[in-house]
């Protein structure tokens, strides 16, 4: 038999860790990119696996079949948690970043992803979030030029029985991040460490 292929060697000695998924919610501008890609960069200075999964990027790839209807925000977000589902059953470290509106979203991704679903609310109201609008996508759903727009033609529901919740508006992104970090540390160390 080839040694290579009977050698067992299980994801978490191998990487050294415990996959996780860090699932970032809130309104559009309310920081859930920056504090994600924040945090991506100090688990990797720190010698740990992870994938940045962010609504955008997701949008206007795999996902770019779907619109903003509410069958298809509920489809966008089954693909994703099966996406991380598969990484975090090799013990990566996949942090998501989706607006993830409805509390029925939240509950078909914490039934996909189970034990490894850590849900983080970025928290901001709503106006800052408008005054943050670099794209410029809340001026357009007021003037009616987008439809189905989270939080003015499209409900959001808050998300305060997060595991963390994130007040943007009072922090820094940094300090938001920092926090955020900290407090997944314990959950992706691997006892191999």
């Amino acid at each position: 038999m080839d040694p290579f292929l009977s050698a067992s060697v299980s994801a978490t000695s191998l990487l050294k860790q415990e996959g996780v998924v860090i699932w970032l919610l809130g309104l559009s501008g309310a920081g859930k990119s920056t504090i994600a890609t924040i945090v991506e960069q100090k688990l990797r200075a720190n010698g740990y696996l992870s994938v940045l999964l962010d609504g955008d990027n997701l949008r206007s790839g795999i996902n770019r079949d779907l619109s903003f209807n509410p069958a298809d925000r509920y489809e966008n977000i089954r693909r994703v948690a099966e996406i991380a589902k598969i990484l975090v059953s090799n013990n990566i470290i996949a942090i998501c970043s989706f607006i993830t509106p409805l509390r029925e979203h939240r509950e078909l991704a914490k039934k996909i992803l189970n034990h490894r679903y850590f849900e983080v609310f970025v928290d901001c109201p709503l106006d800052i979030c408008e005054q943050r609008d670099v794209k410029g996508l809340y001026k357009k759903a007021r003037n009616e030029s987008i439809s189905n727009f989270t939080g003015i033609s499209s409900e959001f529901e808050r998300a305060d029985d997060a595991n963390l919740v994130l007040p943007t508006s009072m922090q820094t992104q940094e300090q938001s991040a920092e926090l955020l970090y900290n407090t997944v540390l314990p959950r992706i160390r691997s006892n191999t460490i």
